[in-house]
C-alpha cells in the first residue's frame, strides 16, 4: 500500500508526516531515514487502527482517483 508523505526540512534533519493519516508523522537525519522512519510510523498507526476497529462493522470502498 502506498500513502503520499509530506517531507520538510528542519534543523534536525528532515521532519515527514502522512496527509491521509492524522497525526502519523516522524523525522530523520536524512530524506532515506525519515522515510524509513515514516514506514515504521505508517505500520504503527495501522496496526492501532485495526485494534480499535476489531469490533465494529468495518466496510471497506474502493475509490478511483
Amino acid at each position: 500500500m502506498k500513502y503520499k508523505a509530506l517531507l520538510q526540512r528542519s534543523d534536525e534533519g528532515f521532519a515527514v508526516s502522512v496527509p491521509g493519516l492524522p497525526g502519523c508523522w516522524s523525522q530523520g537525519s536524512t530524506e532515506q531515514e525519515a522515510l524509513e522512519n515514516i514506514a515504521d510510523a505508517i505500520q504503527e498507526y495501522l496496526a492501532v487502527v485495526d485494534e480499535e476497529l476489531k469490533d465494529g462493522d468495518v466496510r471497506e470502498v474502493d475509490v478511483a482517483v
